[in-house]
């Protein structure tokens, strides 16, 4: 099946890669951004005017993914029955974005490596309602990551997690907890809202951030525990390598499933485009996650070599 996709934001550093993994595979593609791409539509979500022209943008296509950056929860009221996938990690506005999506308007929520490959491995956990999940996420901080990403980081200084699944108030980057990764090392996470535990309504997930270089893992610390200064995140140095990976735990009974790979931009991009052709060929007509399209087999088999494999330990 050809699938009609409108990229917003097809220049940057994720929809680049979606633009190319949904060529590759065959789909037409037009690419969509502020300036108005060649062959492509001018869509400027920071405009007064964006909605009505992604509006007339997305006639004619199966599907929209938003990689702009951009998070305003009227986007899929304008889609004229395209299908909407988003990238976004903000745990605030997916929860908007899903209270606001019309009757019968199929939304993928939380498309990427994080949310999306962890939701997809936290689901294949198989864990019981009510159980208590860790999803410890290492990200790359040797890959030089689009404007959007890093503005995303530097909000979480000093802001508080989007309805943590435990109640009360819990401090982003001020919890830390020592958690041994896929490659056998211990390092410190920071607890950190990343969207999965407003996603899987039944579970209790805690998310918890690293970065491959323990350095920049060290400052973001200190920047998050004074609750300021988080604009110097954009502006530090590239440290480490760009590995990633993602590891969820059940705590009840010690289920481990893990993902490796490098390059988290390019996972993310494949991670979308997926989510894009999934969404048009089961057409669910509501919200769903990643973990509702694919397994865990399928999504890191269309990481190849984004990605270097999964495993599974535990009862």
């Amino acid at each position: 099946m050809i699938v009609r996709a409108l990229v917003v934001g097809a220049r940057g550093a994720v929809g680049r890669h979606v633009v190319d993994a949904l060529r590759s595979g065959g789909h037409d593609v037009t690419p969509a951004g502020r300036s108005g791409p060649d062959g492509g539509a001018r869509v400027d979500l920071t405009g007064s005017a964006g909605l009505e022209q992604l509006g007339r943008a997305a006639a004619g296509h199966d599907v929209v993914i938003n990689a702009s950056g951009i998070e305003d929860p009227r986007l899929a009221e304008v889609l004229d029955g395209a299908a909407l996938v988003d990238i976004s990690a903000t745990s605030r506005y997916l929860v908007a974005l899903r209270a606001s999506v019309p009757a019968g308007t199929s939304v993928v929520l939380g498309a990427g490596l994080v949310p999306g490959l962890s939701t997809v491995l936290i689901s294949a956990t198989e864990a019981r309602r009510g159980d208590e999940v860790d999803l410890a996420v290492m990200l790359g901080s040797g890959e030089k990551h689009g404007a959007a990403a890093v503005a995303w980081t530097e909000a979480l200084v000093g802001s508080d997690l989007h309805a943590p699944p435990e109640g009360g108030r819990v401090r982003n980057l001020h919890e830390r907890r020592r958690i041994v990764g896929p490659d056998g090392r211990r390092r410190t996470h920071l607890r950190t809202d990343l969207a999965d535990h407003v996603l899987t309504d039944d579970l209790v997930v805690r998310s918890w951030l690293t970065f491959s270089s323990a350095t920049a893992t060290a400052a973001v610390a200190v920047v998050g525990r004074l609750g300021r200064g988080g604009r110097l995140i954009g502006g530090a140095p590239l440290l480490g390598s760009d590995a990633w990976s993602l590891q969820a735990t059940v705590r009840r009974n010690g289920r481990q499933l893990t993902a490796v790979g490098s390059g988290q931009s390019r996972a993310t991009g494949l991670l979308t485009a997926l989510a894009a052709e999934r969404v048009v060929d089961v057409a669910p007509g509501r919200c769903v996650t990643m973990a509702d399209l694919v397994t865990a087999e399928e999504a890191v088999g269309a990481l190849a070599p984004a990605a270097t494999g999964w495993t599974a330990q535990g009862a």
